[in-house]
């Protein structure tokens, strides 16, 4: 089984993309974030044409995600349970659904912005929710496992230069504390392997050449259970994607399990 996370930047401007690489890849089952589009408007024809079906949670501003699985969706849920609001919007950043043998989030994590700002507090919040609704599936027996743009780089190594950083957010040490007790429900960080380089990036800013000059963050990351960590034979992050004209500044993350 071949499941993928990835934040793609708006699906409408990156749908031929998009449908290109679910057929070349093979993916079973693809997490989507910052869809940028509504319910209305989501692709579900196009994929549907490929013998997908898709769990949508958007409202047609800059965030949103999706379940795309042509493995079935069942018991599906959008939102967040418990999840805090920002400026009175209960924003949507999270949908979950069982997935033939597999039950998935796909989590779309605030930005935070900056160190003190109202939305660095909100992320913070967020994490605490994720971290109580997820607690139950990550101590049972069924493979489970969050999936999505947490934008929160794990450690020093998962960032390019730290030094760069040091004083922002991503990379804080209450960011990375909320990552801990996220884990600490049962949940081990899958980490793909590197292909081109010494470490797997996911994230690659547009501006200054940050791809072409591998200037990148490890931000988006798949988190599974003992039951999905033990079933993992392969993870990597699908660089050749991150290539070309109108590509996302994220990059797919795939992992295969052998269930």
């Amino acid at each position: 089984m071949r499941i993928a996370t990835w934040n793609i930047n708006s699906i409408t401007a990156r749908l031929p993309r998009l449908l290109g690489w679910l057929e070349s890849s093979g993916t079973d089952v693809l997490c989507v974030q910052e869809t940028k589009c509504s319910d209305e408007q989501f692709p579900y024809d196009e994929l549907r044409e490929l013998g997908y079906e898709a769990a949508v949670n958007a409202d047609g501003r800059w965030n949103g995600v999706a379940l795309i699985s042509r493995v079935g969706l069942a018991d599906v849920v959008k939102g967040l349970p418990g999840g805090p609001a920002y400026e009175g919007v209960q924003e949507p950043r999270a949908v979950a659904a069982t997935c033939g043998p597999v039950r998935l989030w796909s989590v779309y994590v605030p930005n935070g912005r900056e160190v003190g700002h109202p939305h660095y507090a909100y992320k913070l919040e967020w994490f605490e929710a994720l971290r109580a609704a997820v607690a139950d599936d990550a101590a049972a027996e069924l493979p489970f496992a969050v999936l999505g743009d947490y934008n929160v780089a794990p450690t020093d190594q998962d960032v390019w230069d730290i030094a760069v950083f040091e004083g922002q957010t991503h990379v804080t040490a209450p960011e990375r504390d909320a990552l801990a007790a996220l884990r600490g429900t049962g949940l081990t960080d899958v980490v793909p392997r590197p292909l081109k380089y010494d470490h797997p990036f996911t994230y690659w800013d547009y501006r200054q050449l940050g791809f072409p000059k591998n200037r990148g963050m490890r931000i988006d990351l798949v988190y599974g259970n003992g039951p999905f960590a033990k079933a993992v034979s392969d993870a990597y992050v699908d660089r050749e994607e991150r290539k070309g004209k109108g590509a996302s500044d994220h990059a797919p993350v795939v992992v295969d399990l052998d269930i």
